[in-house]
């Protein structure tokens, strides 16, 4: 198949969650023989951290604007089997009607933030055509396929409610080639490690499930690697601040933790069935997670066997105490299921079996978590 795609980055991992996503996938659609093409317009934020320049996996075209890149976007669309537009693409409501526009490839909408973007649309009625700034209810329905990070029952309102075609879940994945055990960075060393960028919606559980823990355990050593943190919040003596790693050192920094936090964005506690790709990494990394529950989480691990769940701070803190070999037995658990079932060569198989069904019209065996 030849893949046409308008995203957000696939240059720059700085403060997002696409790029690892997309890098992924990518890798593996070319190894299975699939052709990409993905535009990203060049914006400065990720122009001063860009750390795939020049991926070898895909065509990337950078592009300043708009109206400038048409007439390639038009060209490359001709050539398509299948184009797709992702959530918080720069230029997302431009692509989905250049998208639409088109009668040859299969029509993807990738919503990477399906919880945010649903909060979105609603926040301004079914029937308006306002919405988030990359999707507006009046194109879904014209998509042939809506693929969403989150799964479970919203599936369904995404199709009964808000129009689509047919929606099918795509969630993260992880690259096991990047995220493997490694060597650990001997200076990220801790007890208990937290990899994600600053969010308002995750901080009360950061509170709780990391930086009270901490309070407690005075002489164990934490750190968080993320941006931008507020500079008015009271990070006490033995949690290290981080602003950034570059994915390279994600593995690194993994198998670093005794124990590595997950935390969920309120959005995504309340509906479910949305994993973080750090669940993934770290599982690839063999490092043992402890995470707050969300609806779903059950269904990709099994809490207590391949993941430790913790809702308080005294759960975070029993997490803490738990001896050597009851982790080392979990995070085998763990890899071994991400192993199976997460990887990006898995989800790439997915979307191109996602895309063939939406193209016949025969509902493909995905399921709904």
């Amino acid at each position: 198949m030849r893949f046409v795609i308008f995203g957000l980055t696939v240059s720059s991992s700085w403060a997002n969650g696409h790029a690892t996503t997309w890098r992924g996938l990518l890798k593996a659609l070319d190894r299975d023989g699939h052709a990409t093409t993905f535009f990203e317009r060049d914006v400065s934020y990720y122009a001063a951290e860009r750390d795939l320049p020049r991926p070898d996996f895909c065509q990337l075209v950078l592009y300043e604007d708009w109206p400038a890149v048409l007439p390639r976007a038009r060209q490359a669309l001709a050539d398509a089997d299948v184009a797709i537009v992702t959530s918080y693409c720069a230029d997302g409501l431009a692509a989905c009607r250049l998208v639409l526009g088109q009668a040859g490839p299969v029509r993807v909408f990738y919503d990477i933030d399906t919880p945010v973007t649903l909060a979105e649309l609603s926040a301004h009625g079914v029937a308006t055509a306002a919405g988030a700034r990359y999707l507006t209810p009046d194109l879904i329905p014209d998509f042939d396929l809506y693929l969403s990070f989150a799964g479970g029952p919203l599936l369904r309102e995404i199709e009964t409610v808000w129009g689509a075609r047919r929606a099918a879940p795509l969630y993260c994945s992880v690259d096991p080639e990047v995220h493997a055990p490694t060597e650990p960075r001997a200076d990220l060393r801790c007890s208990l490690g937290y990899l994600g960028t600053y969010s308002p919606d995750r901080q009360a559980a950061l509170d709780r499930l990391l930086i009270e823990p901490a309070r407690r355990a005075s002489a164990k050593r934490f750190v968080v690697v993320g941006s931008p943190y507020p500079a008015d919040i009271d990070w006490p003596p033995n949690v290290e601040l981080h602003p950034h790693l570059p994915p390279r050192e994600h593995a690194a920094f993994y198998c670093a933790n005794r124990l590595t936090l997950n935390v969920t964005r309120e959005a995504m506690v309340q509906v479910g069935y949305a994993p973080s790709v750090r669940l993934f990494e770290a599982a690839s990394c063999g490092t043992p997670i402890l995470s707050d529950w969300w609806p779903g989480l059950d269904e990709l691990f099994a809490p207590g066997e391949e993941i430790l769940i913790a809702r308080t701070t005294d759960d975070a803190v029993a997490a803490l105490e738990l001896g050597d070999a009851e982790l080392a037995r979990i995070a085998r658990a763990a890899r071994e299921r991400t192993l199976a079932e997460h990887t990006a060569a898995f989800r790439a198989r997915e979307l191109v079996r996602a895309c063939e069904s939406a193209h016949s019209g025969v509902p493909a065996p995905m399921p709904l978590a």
